[in-house]
């Protein structure tokens, strides 16, 4: 059963594509991924679903309701986290939670086991003014205003961008604890390596969706071999590598280079003799498997020949 329906949906500015004919489903329960970098078209997306934006063709319904038609409806089941924290940071933390818990006609008490998990770690700190509060906890305010009214849907843009590598694992541990109890979850990020969280993901750039799949199944349609290298001057084995390995595709990857072999006749061999040719040094060479990066790389590579 879908909660979320997207059907051909597409929103300009100004003559400047933003999302073009999106389509997608969401099933109920789901936790759902949107994997992509700023600019893709993300945040239209989702202020589409949330209904505080008309798109200019196409159709969404969420739990059966038009987000058009039956965005008052809408908006008591929905639970939004936008990018930018947007909470009152002149109020502290207990008063954001009762407001927004007041606005929904509920109270805490009412729905606090929907968020004790998330609220213990805050309750220290309640009197603080959320303007007071570190990236993390900022985070988990948000987290728990979204929920506090019991959504049965809950749409979360970029909530982990900007904040340390800790916060992001326990946000990603508490979306999964959500998901436990019925909650479908729309979670966008431009961190690859958090696809991997996900049931599904849509990867999208420029405004259009690439593919949509289980990660798993994802990084098993690349079908290349993928080779990870590492010299002493990045930047210049790069260019070596491009200019000899015209098929292929070559980009920086961390402290590393990636290459990846469209023609199939590329080995470790051959791309370390390439490079002591054009003099590199500490040359280490090693073939790996793709990871989700890799694979929405080689989309976009794919894309732009057709």
């Amino acid at each position: 059963m879908s909660s979320i329906i997207v059907n051909n949906v597409s929103k300009s500015y100004n003559n400047v594509i933003a999302i073009e004919n999106i389509s997608f489903e969401v099933g109920k329960g789901e936790l759902f991924g949107f994997i992509g970098p700023d600019g893709a078209g993300k945040t239209t997306l989702f202020r589409i679903l949330t209904t505080l934006l008309l798109q200019d063709k196409g159709t969404v319904t969420i739990e059966g309701l038009d987000v058009i038609k039956e965005y008052k409806k809408l908006r008591k089941i929905l639970g939004y986290m936008p990018g930018k924290f947007s909470l009152y940071q002149d109020l502290t933390v207990e008063e954001n939670l009762k407001f927004f818990a007041t606005i929904f006609g509920t109270t805490i008490e009412q729905n606090y086991y929907l968020i004790k998990d998330i609220y213990k770690q805050l309750e220290p700190f309640k009197k603080r003014l959320a303007g007071k509060l570190s990236g993390g906890m900022k985070q988990k305010l948000a987290l728990s205003c979204a929920m506090i009214h019991k959504p049965e849907v809950l749409i979360l843009d970029e909530p982990t961008t900007g904040v340390d590598a800790v916060s992001r694992k326990e946000f990603w541990e508490m979306l999964k604890n959500l998901k436990s109890q019925g909650i479908t979850i729309v979670v966008s990020t431009p961190y690859m390596d958090e696809a991997t969280v996900c049931e599904r993901v849509a990867l999208i750039q420029a405004g259009k969706i690439m593919n949509i799949n289980t990660p798993e199944k994802i990084v098993a349609g690349f079908q290349k071999s993928l080779f990870a290298i590492k010299t002493d001057d990045i930047y210049k084995s790069i260019l070596d590598l491009r200019e000899n390995f015209i098929s292929g595709s070559v980009y920086p990857f961390g402290q590393y280079i990636h290459l990846s072999d469209d023609s199939g006749s590329i080995s470790e061999d051959k791309i370390n003799n390439i490079l002591m040719f054009n003099n590199h040094k500490n040359i280490e060479v090693k073939r790996i498997k793709p990871n989700i990066e890799d694979c929405f790389l080689d989309l976009m590579k794919t894309k732009s020949d057709l």
